[in-house]
């Protein structure tokens, strides 16, 4: 693991540490089923909810399952990135498929923010002029949508935390619920009253509340895409951390970066007085597996400051 040798003049240890005991390297394990159960069934319920909102002339039945198609997409790009970062690495893709799953997830952010601003579209034509409604037929759709979208969410519920893509299918999901129950209160308060334009109303709300909820998926996927430390990775205290190592003096070229959308790799140069190297490098890698989740470390251990690092 720790080979000295002279480079530039500098007696130094070098040596890379990959962990893979006790840590899952890949994406961690949300279920293809999810994704393929969740497009079936929501892609034939796109159909049903698009043709009672032709037959009872609401806009949001309409706006909701042209936002339902959106999920179904979305959720066909993330299941297919889950199966894309399973595959082995090659010769030149030498981390595998692992970033599909943060395209996907961007992809999926984008996706949500173009199709609300089609809601958005219809329900404005819709205040200016106003039609009459089957209030009945809209919440017996949309009360089945929201079954639906919310028994599709909670699939994702609990990988939500660990991995992008399976957050970017529960909000999406998540968001369908809401804009599904939006849909059966107007629906009621429209038969009671009669005022249709609460249904373009409804879908402007609720559109908002999409924006809110998808701008965090957005961000955390634009970051990933730049080889941003991932948010669950405090770079000031993983440096901390590495520096309260017996015997290091000196940590620099610390990188940190997402090879999916649940792992991530970490480089950095150690400057050391220790005479048991290997021993350091095993300490490095538990740290950085046990404390922040990563999985794969590569550690350059220096007796001192190498002049590649000019900066430093």
């Amino acid at each position: 693991m720790g080979a000295s040798h002279d480079h530039h003049g500098h007696n130094h240890a070098h040596g890379h540490s990959h962990g893979h005991g006790g840590h899952n390297h890949g994406p961690v394990d949300t279920g293809d089923w999810r994704y393929g159960l969740g497009l079936l069934v929501n892609l034939a319920f796109v159909g049903v909810e698009f043709g009672a909102g032709l037959w009872s002339g609401s806009t949001a039945l309409m706006a909701d399952a042209g936002h339902n198609l959106s999920d179904v997409l979305g959720l066909a790009m993330a299941g297919g990135a889950a199966v894309l970062a399973r595959r082995a690495a090659g010769s030149r893709l030498t981390y595998g498929f692992g970033k599909a799953t943060v395209l996907a997830a961007l992809a999926n952010a984008l996706l949500l923010i173009f199709a609300c601003g089609a809601i958005a579209f219809e329900a404005v034509q819709r205040l200016a002029d106003p039609a009459p409604l089957m209030s009945g037929v809209i919440m017996i759709v949309a009360g089945i949508g929201f079954v639906i979208n919310l028994g599709t969410a909670l699939l994702f519920m609990r990988d939500q935390h660990t991995d992008l893509n399976a957050r970017g299918a529960y909000l999406h999901m998540m968001a369908d619920a809401g804009i599904s129950i939006g849909v059966v209160i107007a629906g009621a308060v429209i038969m009671v009253t009669g005022w249709s334009i609460l249904d373009a109303l409804v879908s402007l709300a609720i559109v908002a509340v999409i924006l809110i909820g998808t701008w965090s998926l957005l961000k955390d996927s634009i970051h990933l895409a730049l080889d941003a430390a991932p948010r669950n990775v405090d770079m000031t205290k993983l440096r901390a951390a590495l520096l309260n190592l017996t015997g290091v003096r000196e940590v620099h070229d610390l990188h940190v970066w997402g090879l999916s959308t649940t792992e991530a790799a970490l480089t950095a140069h150690l400057v050391h007085d220790r005479a048991d190297a290997s021993v350091l490098l095993a300490e490095a890698q538990t740290l950085a597996r046990r404390d922040f989740g990563i999985g794969h470390t590569t550690v350059q251990l220096e007796t001192d400051t190498l002049p590649d690092c000019p900066a430093c």
